[in-house]
């Protein structure tokens, strides 16, 4: 039941769209305290915010009961990325439907002549980012001297991607008696001199929970070996199997690279980050609500805004940088009353770091096991039970099939071969290093696996000061060497090089593959020279094998192939370590 300040046609509205209840928030606003004052609203993300502002300026934008005829906007709303200003965009439109509301859409990366001609046929409405609204203003096409209602949807994040000037700018191009709705997260100094100096008597309002971060969100945070990052995402996503995951990663390289390593392994799996267009955004999340992907692999700012009604897994494969991020990350699932799991990754020597970061963020953590193979196993041998025996229903066709296989085969064999028809359609987990002490310090002692008891030590010329990371050194040595992973034996990082073992079998043919793929100089394209060494590291003055080398094991090959990388990010094997671009 909705408040009576509410206009009858969107009261209509939010019944037909199953509204019974109005969520806190919504309800906040529309309280006699707040009628027609300044607003500053905390509220968690997915709790209804965006129809709590539609329902909020609706007094502003109303008169009798209806819409006057599209002009100047009356209202201008606000966002700080494309997603999320077509999310708000999109509940505004079914919102104000009844009411025949003009609905402008003003967002970077869109075509700007369609948008001027939208604004000079009329809006009631304009929804649009803060670059691509700044610059219609300078080119005068979008005229706010009417505005009645400006709302700054997640002003905090706005502020973070240095946005201030567009806004500062877009404020001062409207008329002081506006009423300023601003929505954040968080109130850092930032915020509150914004709301100071664009606001007047604002009221406060905060519908954030102080128990947890989010009620409708289990958190989860799984230890494992910093070397198993990607791995632990694969069995994460096997064991749940949700209808709809997203996998976050700090950037866009890592973001390509965990798409294409999904991908690879036969996940359905789309990706969004900075450098996609778009066309390309809508595509991936088109593909994600129609079902034909279940896996997206996003960047933070990538994915704000994005709302998925079957997302039901959050995964951290990178840690985010703080508490407010990691809300915002995990706010993607739990929505609209439902519930999710949020899990973080953690890599073992960064779990007194998480723990501090999910007090700030007021969450209860779980902490658990990786998945193993066997555990995904289990899952699915249930998930197979269900799926097979769910009631089905045959046309004459399908049992005409039936009975020729029963004729040539046993009711056992053929529900044994759609079994196996079904489980070979499922990615194969993957083998993890437990991350606990104990299994470091055995993992360490157990130096010579087999095949490995007789080597031969090789030198590359880079180290840490070089950036030096098995994740991309493997592959190099792999390439250089004409050799698989499971041919390499420890590898051992020192400040300024590298040592590493080849069984002495197979030592001279790498030895020539090494030369074969130098320059004159020794080197390679990227600069990295290989050589055979005397001896190991431990034998050399310059190496202390306990302050100065950090040592890894290659591990028997995976997936059948060599030099496939480790971690979640694929580094580049130049001598200053991997790029890294944010968003």
């Amino acid at each position: 039941m909705t408040p009576s300040s509410v206009p009858p046609l969107l009261s209509e509205a939010l019944a037909a769209r199953g509204y019974s209840a109005l969520t806190p928030v919504q309800s906040a606003v529309l309280e006699p305290e707040a009628e027609g004052r300044d607003l500053i609203v905390s509220a968690q993300t997915g709790s209804g915010k965006t129809v709590a502002f539609g329902l909020g300026m609706a007094a502003q934008l109303f008169a009798d009961g209806a819409l006057p005829p599209a002009g100047m906007p009356l209202a201008l709303i606000i966002a700080p990325t494309r997603e999320l200003a077509l999310q708000v965009s999109r509940e505004l439109s079914w919102l104000y439907a009844a009411a025949n509301a003009r609905i402008a859409f003003c967002v970077g990366g869109m075509d700007p002549s369609k948008e001027r001609r939208a604004l000079a046929q009329g809006a009631h409405v304009v929804v649009g980012t803060p670059g691509r609204l700044r610059d219609h203003l300078e080119r005068g096409a979008l005229d706010l001297s009417a505005l009645r209602v400006a709302v700054l949807d997640e002003a905090d994040e706005m502020l973070d991607m240095g946005f201030r000037e567009d806004l500062e700018q877009i404020l001062d191009g409207t008329p002081d008696e506006r009423r300023t709705l601003l929505f954040s997260a968080t109130m850092p100094k930032p915020i509150a001199a914004l709301a100071k100096r664009y606001q007047r008597d604002a009221l406060r309002i905060s519908t954030v929970g102080e128990e947890r971060g989010h009620g409708d969100i289990a958190y989860q945070a799984v230890t494992v070996s910093p070397s198993d990052i990607e791995h632990a995402a694969i069995n994460l996503l096997r064991l749940h199997e949700a209808d709809t995951a997203m996998l976050f990663c700090a950037t866009r390289d890592n973001v390509r690279h965990l798409h294409a390593s999904l991908t690879e392994r036969g996940f359905e799996a789309v990706a969004l980050s900075g450098e996609h267009s778009q066309n390309e955004r809508n595509a991936a999340l088109q593909a994600l609500r129609d079902r034909r992907a279940r896996v997206c692999v996003a960047t933070d700012v990538a994915a704000r805004g994005i709302d998925l009604p079957t997302l039901s897994l959050v995964i951290h494969v990178e840690l985010p940088r703080d508490a407010e991020t990691l809300q915002h990350r995990s706010g993607r699932t739990g929505r609209a009353g439902k519930k999710g799991t949020a899990v973080l990754i953690v890599p073992y020597p960064r779990r007194r770091r998480v723990e501090g970061m999910l007090r700030d963020a007021r969450v209860q953590a779980e902490w658990i096991s990786a998945p193993t193979p066997e555990d995904i196993r289990a899952k699915d041998r249930e998930r197979t039970l269900e799926a097979l025996l769910a009631p089905v229903e045959f046309d004459e066709e399908d049992r005409e099939l039936g009975a020729r296989l029963l004729a040539e085969r046993s009711p056992e064999d053929i529900a044994a071969a759609l079994v196996r028809a079904y489980r070979s359609a499922l990615p194969s987990p993957e083998e993890l290093i437990e991350g606990t002490p104990e299994a470091r310090k055995a993992a360490q002692a157990d130096k010579h696996r087999p095949g490995f008891e007789d080597v031969v030590w090789f030198r590359m010329d880079i180290g840490r000061r070089q950036n030096a990371d098995p994740r991309w050194v493997l592959p190099l040595i792999c390439r250089r060497g004409h050799v698989t992973k499971g041919e390499i034996g420890a590898i051992r990082i020192a400040a300024t090089e590298t040592w590493f073992q080849i069984p002495r079998n197979t030592a001279g043919k790498f030895a020539a593959a090494v030369a074969r793929t130098a320059g004159a100089d020794g080197s390679d394209e990227s600069g990295v020279r290989i050589e055979q060494a005397e001896g190991g590291p431990a034998e050399t003055p310059r190496q202390n094998a306990k302050h100065n080398a950090r040592q890894y094991r290659s591990g028997p090959a995976r997936d059948g192939g060599g030099g496939g990388s480790r971690g979640p990010a694929s580094g580049k094997p130049h001598r200053k370590g991997p790029p890294r671009q944010r968003g």
